[in-house]
């Protein structure tokens, strides 16, 4: 067996379409344009990389694009008025700060701060309540774990009845709303983590396996149900001495050598969930836009 490999960055380039076409629609039918105020405190090159390639995909979505690049030196609150200069904003109907902040910021008021409506990250407490209840048609869903349900929806359809799930990890900002949306299209979820018993033989069980614990290559093939769904998270950094010293390449939490000849359907790292993020973020703004002015959002 050779799994079907999901291609990422193809599955984000369809959300992203819809996502322009929606946005479009919105201007010519009731003259709104989706505005997304995207905020960066201090000069971390990363951070500055992950907030030019969303400013980018904002502007090319037909977005009002806003970027507030804010000193190191910035106060909590500073940062904190911004926030509610942006939540009265009409013209702003998505607000992101981009985590983390510098150490002398505290990130959770300023998050929980942020009007739940227009948490396009999904990190309110409000939003994560709803998701928790089952709430998912009026609440923002945490944009990773959304992208990678599309991936489960593309595979096994939207009703997930009969099928067992599991995710290792109980992350507030993945582990625990991945678990929630399998359960709300009806599969039986298991979330395991550290202090999970015999973790290949839960594994093992599962028809979709979702992966989110920063270990690189810890899920095993002999860990795999032949034919299962296995949906990788981890993002993590090994050194690739076949490029030279001091060269790194980016892997995921599973093996995925080793997985791609056990599972039926797979994601890659990079190229796998990665690109969903973005595109999820995007189609939050256009959904946040839509319920601004009553309109039905699309579905994604």
């Amino acid at each position: 067996m050779t799994a079907i490999i999901i291609d990422g960055k193809q599955t984000a380039a369809s959300i992203i379409e819809v996502v322009k076409s929606a946005a479009a629609s919105l201007k010519s039918e009731a003259e709104v344009k989706p505005g997304l105020a995207v905020v960066i405190v201090g000069d971390d090159p990363a951070s500055h990389a992950y907030v030019g390639a969303k400013s980018k995909m904002a502007k090319e979505c037909g977005f009002n694009s806003v970027q507030h690049t804010l000193p190191q030196a910035t106060t909590q609150e500073e940062l904190a008025n911004l926030v509610r200069t942006l939540n009265a904003d009409a013209s702003i109907h998505g607000i992101l700060v981009q985590l983390p902040l510098p150490r002398h910021l505290d990130s959770d008021p300023i998050i929980q701060s942020i009007l739940p409506e227009k948490d396009v990250d999904g990190l309110h407490v409000v939003n994560a309540g709803k998701v928790a209840a089952g709430d998912l048609d009026s609440g923002l869903v945490s944009c990773t774990p959304a992208g990678a349900m599309v991936f489960v929806r593309r595979t096994h359809g939207e009703d997930l009845s009969g099928l067992n799930a599991v995710v290792i990890g109980r992350s507030n900002l993945f582990g625990k709303p991945m678990s929630l949306l399998l359960l709300a299209a009806n599969a039986t979820v298991t979330t395991a983590h550290s202090r999970t018993k015999d973790l290949p033989a839960v594994c093992r069980n599962a028809d979709i396996l979702v992966a989110a614990v920063g270990r690189p290559g810890m899920v095993k093939a002999d860990w795999v149900k032949p034919g299962a769904t296995v949906i990788d998270v981890g993002i993590n950094r090994v050194p690739a001495l076949d490029k030279g010293e001091g060269k790194f390449r980016l892997v995921g939490d599973v093996a995925f050598a080793e997985l791609e000849k056990v599972a039926g359907v797979i994601t890659p790292v990079p190229g796998g969930v990665g690109p969903m993020t973005i595109a999820m973020l995007m189609a939050n703004t256009v959904i946040a836009a839509y319920r601004a002015v009553c309109r039905v959002p699309p579905k994604f």
